[in-house]
């Protein structure tokens, strides 16, 4: 049969959700003591909070479901969210700007047009945002958090990767281009195209030092360094930005946090301004995220300087094996091949008191498949009074003869 679903869309069946709640509360329970507040923002928002901050150029526009959303003869254009922070920064800016600085976080769907229809247009992202704060803090911070969350998810090798918009814009700043050639070569470098950076060079020196950067892999400071030594007539722009760079690089070296500085491991950093990472596992991106100080500003929300990061559940979900036991050792199937009232009443007042005691049971009064239970516990008409309990992951049989000897089976 011909599948139904809406092109791009895709069902999460129960192995998926299960998966799904798994990294959802590792996620909400890893911001809630890192001090971050759960927040949800609606499926849409007007189309202007996207396009009047550059996030969504001529070129992108057609990536973003949005329609007219009609007020008698007037209406404002709305777009299915394409994104998660803008939302939460427009939240900030609307219920809490009197505060200067938030911590906030948040489980979503976002909306992206893909032409073939083969990838996801509904995709769903974890993500926590640091309003405010000192920004070296407030950096170190968000990268730990997604670094720790990485490992809790039980993703044994995850890359994170460093780079700095504000460094990359700087460099872009050094070339003597018009406006509109200085737009045109900043739009090619968030789509990728690093080598038109890299030709534009005017000097030998400056040929030297784009080479240098955005060809730059390192896995400490010390490489960052180096290159600004190598370079002390370096502008106050850009040597501001190497500096920071430093500094945060600095100080994961001290909290032992493992990454790669790879200029070139960012896309689409249409409004960061400092330190921007990328989290990929399996050659996948799992998550990103960085630093957006210019971001609360443009949407006239005031000088609050803001980072954060977003981690993909979706690509989560394929390199994890979170929910795939999820409360199978607590699943009890209470069976009977028996349909009378006081079999069918006796199974009812155990699974009752079973629920009470936290268990999660089932019951099934027809043969079935039983492969997806713990312990099954089965009452035959014959002795209606007598239990006989077997688990299923041991092959070990228990018999009982009341409700409390039955528990104490199950808890031992």
């Amino acid at each position: 049969m011909e599948k139904q679903n809406c092109k791009g869309m895709h069902d999460l069946l129960p192995v998926d959700m299960a998966s799904f709640r798994s990294i959802e509360n590792i996620f909400l329970n890893y911001c809630y003591k890192y001090g971050y507040k759960e927040v949800r923002t609606p499926t849409l928002e007007y189309l202007h909070l996207f396009t009047a901050i550059g996030t969504l150029t001529p070129s992108t526009l057609n990536r973003v479901y949005s329609f007219l959303d009609w007020d008698g003869w007037s209406g404002e254009r709305v777009v299915l969210r394409p994104d998660g922070t803008i939302p939460v920064a427009r939240l900030y800016i609307d219920n809490m700007n009197q505060r200067e600085t938030v911590k906030l976080c948040y489980v979503t769907n976002i909306f992206a047009f893909e032409a073939t229809g083969n990838e996801n247009r509904e995709r769903w992202q974890c993500g926590a945002e640091f309003i405010g704060g000192n920004r070296l803090a407030a950096d170190a911070e968000i990268i730990s958090l997604a670094s720790d969350l990485m490992n809790s998810f039980g993703i044994e090798t995850v890359n994170l990767q460093l780079s700095h918009a504000g460094l990359i814009k700087a460099l872009v700043k050094e070339i003597a281009l018009t406006a509109e050639e200085e737009t045109s070569l900043i739009d090619h470098v968030l789509d990728g195209d690093w080598q038109s950076l890299l030709e534009r060079g005017e000097t030998e020196n400056m040929n030297k030092l784009l080479n240098l950067l955005i060809n730059l892999k390192g896995t400490s400071s010390n490489f960052l360094q180096n290159v600004k030594n190598l370079y002390p007539q370096a502008s106050l722009a850009l040597t501001s930005n190497i500096d920071d760079f430093i500094n945060i690089t600095k100080l994961l070296d001290e909290l032992n946090c493992k990454y790669e500085i790879d200029m070139k491991s960012i896309r689409n950093f249409e409004y960061y301004t400092g330190v921007c990472f990328q989290l990929s596992a399996d050659s996948k991106k799992i998550g990103g995220g960085g630093r957006y100080d210019d971001l609360i500003p443009l949407m006239k929300g005031g000088n609050h300087p803001a980072c954060g990061f977003a981690l993909y559940i979706d690509s989560i979900m394929k390199s994890t094996s979170l929910g795939e036991k999820e409360g199978r050792d607590q699943t009890i199937l209470i069976k009977s091949g028996s349909t009378k009232p006081e079999i069918i009443k006796n199974c009812f007042d155990l699974a009752q008191n079973l629920r009470k005691n936290d268990y999660s049971v089932d019951m099934q009064f027809a043969d079935k498949e039983l492969a997806d239970y713990c312990w099954i516990v089965s009452i035959y008409e014959k002795n209606p009074n007598d239990y006989d309990i077997f688990n299923q992951q041991r092959q070990q049989h228990y018999s009982a003869v009341s409700i409390n000897e039955v528990i104490k089976v199950l808890h031992q």
